[in-house]
């Protein structure tokens, strides 16, 4: 299993990034990388009100995957209308909150709507917040990553998430298969120990700091790397807070009862089984782009 998961990294990782190639050639709007992320809400709707649909949760699909579409839209908006490149993200991040807060109002009127008895709205209600929140809000938000630097950031910051985050992965389920004994959470998630806990960190230190070594020139001829440790202190932060997040799709999985989000590919489970990570650190991958250093800009002199 461990083999064939290598397997399946070594061919996704390639193809997304030839999708990503394709999309910074598209030009600053990202119109491939907002289709992806369209195929990305409705499959990801689909897996997680189905994996929700139990006891008195019955999340709809329909207004859930909506909804989460209208998020993503209005966040491309801006970069769809070529706005000023100084104020665009701010406008976005703008639009991002006021269709989150338009979903939760109409999620409420839906349930108010058809409500008929009580002891099933709420959980229904709380399960389509969930789902918008999960898939098409946080979505939205790691896909800012492709503007954060501005619009010649192009795919940087979003392959440092991505590498990161599934160099996480890799290194976790490496090293927990190789060497782990002690369990992590053994409630929540038996197969994760303490062991692969430190192989996630030290996998996306590697993965961040050998991004930050070799691509920042690729995207642009005056930019370099930033200093080592930032590159490590970057990865290493992505790589335990990628590790919360599986934990937290964990959570989901074991509260309902089940393995995998889905049955997508063997030995990963479903899209968000693949996503979970990323998903989740995306926020803070933000954060850290606009705090830490990570880019260095060299001038025409060289200094």
């Amino acid at each position: 299993m461990l083999g064939w998961r290598l397997l399946v990294s070594v061919i996704l990782i390639p193809l997304l990034a030839g999708l990503f190639y394709l999309d910074q050639r598209a030009g600053s709007s990202a119109p491939i990388l907002y289709g992806l992320c369209c195929l990305i809400i409705f499959r990801g709707c689909w897996e997680l009100t189905q994996l929700l649909a139990v006891r008195n949760l019955k999340p709809g699909f329909a207004i859930t995957s909506l909804l989460s579409l209208l998020i993503c839209t209005l966040a491309w908006l801006p970069y769809f209308s070529q706005a000023d490149p100084g104020s665009a993200q701010e406008i976005s991040l703008a639009l991002m909150s006021i269709g989150f807060s338009v979903s939760i109002l109409l999620i409420f009127l839906k349930g108010t709507i058809l409500f008929q008895e009580p002891g099933r709205s709420m959980e229904t209600m709380g399960a389509e917040i969930l789902t918008v929140s999960y898939v098409g809000f946080l979505l939205a938000l790691l896909a800012q990553l492709r503007w954060v630097a501005g619009p010649e950031t192009g795919y940087l910051a979003l392959g440092s998430l991505i590498i990161s985050a599934k160099m996480g992965d890799i290194g976790g389920y490496t090293f927990g298969r190789l060497w782990g004994r002690k369990k992590l959470v053994p409630r929540l998630s038996p197969g994760k120990t303490w062991v692969g806990a430190y192989g996630a960190i030290f996998g996306a230190a590697l993965g961040s700091l050998l991004w930050f070594q070799f691509t920042p020139a690729l995207f642009n001829p005056l930019w370099t790397g930033s200093s080592w440790y930032w590159a490590i202190l970057f990865g290493a932060i992505i790589g335990l807070v990628g590790l919360v997040g599986d934990l937290c799709e964990s959570l989901i999985k074991r509260d309902v009862g089940k393995k995998d989000s889905a049955e997508l590919l063997p030995g990963f489970g479903g899209l968000l089984d693949l996503l979970d990570s990323p998903l989740y650190a995306g926020p803070v991958a933000l954060i850290l782009w606009k705090l830490l250093p990570l880019i260095t800009v060299v001038t025409a002199t060289g200094n």
